[in-house]
């Protein structure tokens, strides 16, 4: 009897050190033993709960479940939940409810067997990952808009133009009306021409708004040839901007895509953008900058930006996925790695691979509707 007590005693001190709640209960439930880190984790004093059906400490889910996953392994012998950590809902005296990470296991030898839950709260670990989230959903914003700020030069050149025909045919209704006998027809088509090149310019407004807003992601199926031929237009201007020659080959039906199209136009324009900086350092005389797309053998998609500019030096192409690697002068180093961040987000990969005979290529796949 004796040892019996002392080894009680022990079992309870050995429970009463553990830093993680601790509940021992039957195969009906009832609670037999709560430690010192339940009482402080519950509210409750041991006294309170020995005896009482476990679900007391649950979530109104994980209460409604908890009977059955009980009842079918003291049935069945079947592990549902036995020796795996599981996220629940605990509940706590005052009413509150918390994250917890559960971890069961069946006591040896007993019949009918009895169980051990060891309970955590991750209230704080959960706290910590939606700040994460939040705070690589700013950066991913402070990259777009960085994105889109540098490559404002051929913002500009591109607005520059309707901007420019709409003078020109203002100009021209002008001359027209203070003739004696105006043409009404060559008025009403140069008006024409006004609102045409008006809708234009507000259209290429219109795009880089959406490049640049902050919005929630929604994720949608997409065609990967139509999101790059939103982005045409704005790419061929930098790239005349430039001096670079910009082709697109686009692969023809190629699987849809489930994607959030600003989010990847954002990684497609920073790869752009990129290509373009490092041919403006090379000294080559035809520079040029080719934009392909392709159905690769898994029945996913890939899109390749390609340069023949210098390339990426040997030391650093292990490296430049890295936060704050960077061959800029005044570069931040953010670039590609919320770049591939946003890829791995969508299940894909975001790869550097040095072009032939010279140049870069970065390499972006992403996962078909088929294959998720």
């Amino acid at each position: 009897m004796a040892t019996e007590t002392k080894s009680s005693h022990e079992l309870q001190a050995l429970l009463d050190a553990a830093v993680d709640g601790v509940v021992v209960i039957d195969h009906r439930g009832s609670i037999q033993s709560f430690n010192r880190s339940a009482e402080r984790l519950f509210g409750y004093e041991a006294e309170e709960v020995i005896g009482s059906n476990v679900s007391v400490l649950m979530g109104e889910e994980d209460r409604i479940a908890h009977d059955g996953h009980l009842q079918r392994y003291v049935t069945t012998r079947l592990p549902h939940i036995i020796g795996k950590g599981r996220e629940v809902y605990a509940k706590c005296k005052d009413g509150r409810i918390f994250p917890a990470l559960l971890s069961v296991g069946a006591v040896v030898g007993e019949e009918p067997p009895r169980f051990v839950g060891i309970i955590r709260d991750i209230t704080a670990s959960r706290r910590a990952d939606e700040e994460s989230l939040r705070l690589q959903d700013r950066l991913m914003h402070v990259s777009r808009l960085a994105t889109v700020g540098e490559m404002a030069s051929g913002v500009a050149h591109e607005l520059n133009q309707p901007l420019a025909a709409i003078a020109t045919y203002a100009h021209a209704c002008d001359r027209l009306l203070a003739l004696p006998d105006p043409e009404i027809a060559e008025v009403q088509s140069a008006l024409r021409q006004i609102a045409s090149q008006a809708l234009r310019a507000g259209d290429i407004i219109q795009k880089l708004r959406k490049l640049a807003r902050a919005e929630d992601s929604a994720r949608t199926p997409a065609d990967i040839n139509s999101v790059i031929t939103e982005l045409a237009d704005l790419i061929q201007s930098n790239a005349k901007a430039h001096g670079v020659e910009y082709r697109q080959e686009l692969a023809p039906n190629l699987p849809a895509i489930n994607i959030d199209r600003a989010q990847i136009q954002q990684v497609v324009l920073n790869l752009v953008r990129n290509a373009l900086e490092a041919l403006a350092l090379g000294q080559i005389d035809a520079r040029e900058l080719v934009l392909r797309t392709r159905a690769t053998a898994n029945a996913d998609v890939e899109v390749s930006i390609c340069d023949n500019g210098p390339g990426v030096d040997e030391s650093l192409k292990y490296r430049i996925f890295d936060p704050f690697c960077s061959t800029k002068a005044a570069g931040t180093g953010l670039g590609l790695p919320i770049s591939r961040t946003i890829v791995q987000t969508h299940g894909g990969a975001l790869d550097y691979r040095p072009n032939q005979p010279m140049g870069a290529c970065f390499v972006l796949t992403l996962p078909s509707t088929r294959t998720n």
